[in-house]
């Protein structure tokens, strides 16, 4: 962590509740302190001045499945979570879920192992992991591969609860998880999210009335809202203290949906954006492998060679921008739900606001609507356009 005292001037506030002007940000030994009138920066701290533009705390996404050329399945080492984690902080993402996606248990506890040792070493930016199946739906099965897609049984139960990192997010499809089973893994601290699933409405209510408290990438991948069979889409609009992520790029959801989520979403679960990112984000390279098969970006596109959506090329702050240029947010809002919702979702209180005591995790969103610079425990890093 940052030892000495520094107060940022020259940018807008955003603390994660309203915009403030003229004012200054204290952060110390990797946390914030204050914010205070300029004039009342003390004396003896270092001022750093930024030249315009928004201050806001740093992205938290839950759902990231490469980056930098890596993809977690692929390279589950503490070396492909830093890679991961490096090639998102550009964009303003200063703590992320890496994902494992469906495949063999080897692959998924390696990625485990390997996120509970990224943690234990402090690497930037990794808070936990995300593990988004192979409990799901072939009917729903989306890019994972079908052959790889099996129920939930006790023995995974226990495995699961016996693993030590927290959090740790399991993505199951409602019919292939009891409801007696996802209360045991909600008891054990692990957050249960619905996705990847056909389920109807009465299925996928029941799942959340054992304790999975998220929606895995609303819309993608589930059984849809109709008037006589809500489905999964309309439970977890429903469902109060439910939260799901949504993936705002332009390819996953039109974005009248996405602001129709929002205004039907009960609360006090919200929706959260998230990237769904995959090994392209970062590099020129626009082919990748998934569990043996060809993706494919193209035009800001991923895909199988069927055409199957292939997670997302997606970075936070482009999330930030489309959920405020083209489905019309306020930005204000859309930092929330890149920054505050995530973090409240993950019981995380450090992060996702800018309070006394919470970590110095920020994002410096310059004039031109770049990310600059960013912040974790109060060590900065700055960044070249373009983001």
């Amino acid at each position: 962590m940052a030892a000495t005292r520094s107060a940022l001037v020259g940018a807008a506030i955003f603390d994660g509740e309203t915009t403030r002007d003229d004012r200054a940000l204290l952060i110390g030994e990797g946390r914030i302190e204050a914010i205070v009138d300029l004039a009342d920066v003390p004396w003896d701290v270092a001022r750093v001045r930024l030249d315009g533009g928004l201050l806001a705390p740093g992205f938290v996404d839950i759902q990231v499945n490469g980056g930098g050329g890596v993809l977690l399945n692929e390279t589950p080492t503490v070396e492909g979570v830093r890679a991961i984690c490096a090639a998102h902080r550009p964009y303003g993402s200063t703590a992320l879920l890496p994902t494992v996606i469906t495949d063999r248990p080897e692959v998924t506890y390696a990625a485990i192992e390997a996120v509970g040792e990224a943690m234990r070493q402090g690497v930037p930016g990794c808070i936990g992991i995300h593990v988004e199946g192979p409990f799901l739906s072939v009917a729903r099965k989306g890019a994972h591969d079908p052959a790889l897609i099996r129920r939930l049984e006790n023995e995974d139960v226990e495995r699961l609860v016996a693993t030590a990192v927290r959090p740790l997010l399991l993505t199951v499809a409602a019919e292939n998880a009891r409801p007696d089973e996802i209360t045991q893994l909600v008891a054990a601290g692990i957050t249960v999210s619905i996705g990847h699933s056909d389920a109807d409405f009465a299925t996928a209510s029941a799942a959340f009335a054992a304790g999975a408290s998220c929606g895995t990438h609303l819309f993608n991948a589930m059984s849809q809202f109709g008037h006589r069979e809500p489905g999964l889409v309309g439970a977890v609009l429903e469902a109060a203290e439910v939260s799901c992520g949504i993936i705002a790029d332009g390819h996953h959801v039109h974005p009248a949906a996405i602001a129709l989520a929002i205004r039907a979403k009960r609360g006090p679960g919200r929706v959260l954006a998230i990237t769904d990112a995959m090994p392209t984000v970062g590099v020129s390279s626009d082919v990748f492998e998934l569990n043996g098969r060809r993706a494919t970006r193209h035009n800001g596109r991923l895909t199988l060679e069927d055409g199957t959506l292939a997670g997302s090329d997606l970075t936070m702050i482009g999330a930030v921008r489309y959920l405020r240029d083209v489905v019309g947010l306020e930005m204000e809002e859309a930092l929330r739900m890149a920054s505050l919702y995530p973090a409240d979702f993950l019981h995380d209180r450090s992060r996702g606001r800018l309070a006394p005591g919470a970590r110095a995790d920020l994002v410096w969103i310059d004039a031109d609507d770049r990310v600059a610079s960013t912040w974790i425990g109060g060590e900065r890093e700055v960044h070249a356009p373009p983001h």
